[in-house]
């Protein structure tokens, strides 16, 4: 299936793996990659050397196009684009908005670039500025995420730019790329859905947390980084939303000091660290401790297998995910599915 997005990145099938922190490391991207789909590596949780031996991993179990997530706000995301620069990465994502500089500096050094985006006046900007595509998540998406859902944003969007638009926000089969192809979109992203495969490295009671969730069983919250951020409802979100000040400046204050040296990084840098994920909002100390300490509580559910002292990101689509297959065999049967729904329409309808 040829469109706009395999085009551009150069992968076989119209399907974009998210960057997600923990989650998306050599192991997933090169599966994906090697699987048809184009993968991303979540950068943000890896200091910048463990990105590099990242890419060269990637590189060694698949010859692949792949991208690199990068923090727009990041203290050293120049840095970061230098290092994809030199290591000749097909593509630079953002999870926000990059300034016209990095897009820029990427377009001069032949790294493509695709920023996120949650509004159609975001997508307007980044394409005016450069960039090559635009990721486009509706409200139903894990992480990061917007009040306007996708079958609402996306024509919005695919009508306002020029650009490959990939449609994120609820999607897993084949079906749904189809419906994205309908919409004008050149291809779907999901994150959700390849954080439950065997190539996943999160840990398997964790993944049968997500299996066991219903549609309903997300949330959108404030608390954990003072952006909404849609998660799984557990004990440890509920808490987090009826804490009382002086109970959640303390639980906050834990979770930054095992951050900070997990990351290495002084009382000074951490506190700037969450200033910047303020992003122009008001926080009390207690949601910028915890603003800065957020990859150290989704470490602590996905990788030590500990959800009731962590965070999980989710989609809304985990409700109807019920099976954990190889990123070969989903990324198989989602286009098998989407032929076998094309040749399905009306022949006048094609």
């Amino acid at each position: 299936m040829r469109t706009a997005l395999t085009d551009l990145l150069g992968c076989r099938h119209p399907i974009v793996q998210t960057g997600m922190g923990y989650v998306a490391g050599a192991g997933l991207v090169s599966a994906v990659g090697n699987a048809g789909g184009f993968g991303i590596v979540a950068s943000a949780t890896m200091a910048l050397e463990t990105l590099r031996d990242t890419i060269r991993e990637i590189r060694a179990r698949s010859d692949a196009p792949f991208g690199v997530n990068v923090r727009s706000d990041a203290p050293d995301a120049r840095d970061r684009i230098d290092l994809l620069i030199s290591e000749k990465v097909r593509l630079a994502s953002f999870a926000l908005a990059p300034d016209r500089d990095l897009i820029r500096r990427c377009a001069d050094n032949g790294v493509l670039t695709m920023p996120s985006v949650g509004a159609r006046r975001h997508a307007e900007k980044v394409a005016a500025w450069g960039a090559d595509a635009v990721l486009v998540q509706g409200g139903e998406g894990g992480g990061h995420t917007g009040p306007v859902p996708t079958t609402l944003l996306l024509p919005q969007v695919v009508d306002a730019v020029d650009i490959p638009v990939v449609a994120a926000g609820g999607f897993f089969d084949g079906r749904g790329l189809v419906a994205a192809l309908a919409y004008g979109a050149a291809g779907i992203a999901m994150g959700t859905r390849f954080l439950l495969t065997t190539d996943s490295p999160v840990d398997l009671a964790v993944k049968q947390l997500y299996l066991d969730a219903g549609v309903t069983d997300t949330v959108v919250t404030t608390e954990v980084d003072g952006v909404p951020h849609r998660v799984l409802l557990t004990p440890y979100i509920r808490g987090l939303e009826r804490s009382g000040r002086v109970s959640a400046l303390l639980r906050a204050t834990r979770h930054a000091v095992a951050f900070r040296r997990l990351a290495g990084l002084s009382w000074p840098e951490l506190i700037r660290a969450g200033r910047s994920a303020r992003h122009g909002r008001e926080m009390g100390w207690a949601q910028t401790l915890r603003a800065a300490s957020t990859p150290v509580l989704l470490r602590t559910a996905m990788v030590e297998g500990h959800p009731e002292y962590g965070v999980m990101s989710a989609g809304q689509v985990t409700g109807v995910i019920d099976d954990l297959p190889s990123c070969a065999a989903l990324i198989t049967r989602i286009m098998t599915e989407a032929e076998t729904v094309l040749n399905r329409l009306p022949r006048d309808a094609r």
